[in-house]
């Protein structure tokens, strides 16, 4: 199974690609979308679907495994999340692949045993567990460990 984890923000998406084979895991791709936070929110949520279209095309992802909305954040920035979220699941439903959320504490726990854990422990767990030469960016260490979430989900509901 090939999931593609992704990161959503208006400013910095992190995407993970990885692939489920025999209870282990390859990581295909990773990085940090970077959107020009000087351009009209229009524009940087036309740039988020469209790099979302982009990597389905490239990768077709079997998944795709979403952040949930953070409930802990100040209303504006869970909006901007919320429509971030919108762009990706348009591409999704455009390439009629599903999509799965996931909330932050439950990928935490997934990868670190623990929902509350600090992003630079997500960042070292995702490393270990994908085998990763070097720590991965957090934003993107937090799309991988949207995948590995969901991989290990799938494997104890299969």
């Amino acid at each position: 199974m090939k999931v593609m984890g992704i990161d959503p923000g208006t400013v910095k998406m992190g995407v993970g690609v990885i692939e489920n084979a025999s209870n282990s895991f390859e990581t295909l791709f990773y990085k940090t979308v970077h959107i020009d936070s000087k351009l009209p929110l229009h524009r940087r949520l036309q740039r988020i679907h469209i790099e979302t279209l982009r990597l389905l095309e490239i990768w077709h992802p079997d998944v795709i495994a979403l952040e949930d909305v953070y409930y802990g954040l100040n209303f504006k920035a869970a909006i901007r999340i919320g429509e971030a979220r919108c762009a990706v699941i348009l591409a999704a439903a455009g390439h009629d692949i599903e999509v799965v959320e996931y909330s932050p504490a439950r990928v935490k726990s997934a990868v670190c045993g623990f929902g509350r854990a600090a992003k630079v422990q997500v960042q070292n767990m995702v490393k270990s567990i994908l085998r990763l030469k070097e720590i991965p960016p957090s934003d993107a260490a937090d799309a991988l460990a949207l995948a590995i979430c969901h991989s290990n989900n799938a494997a104890l509901t299969c």
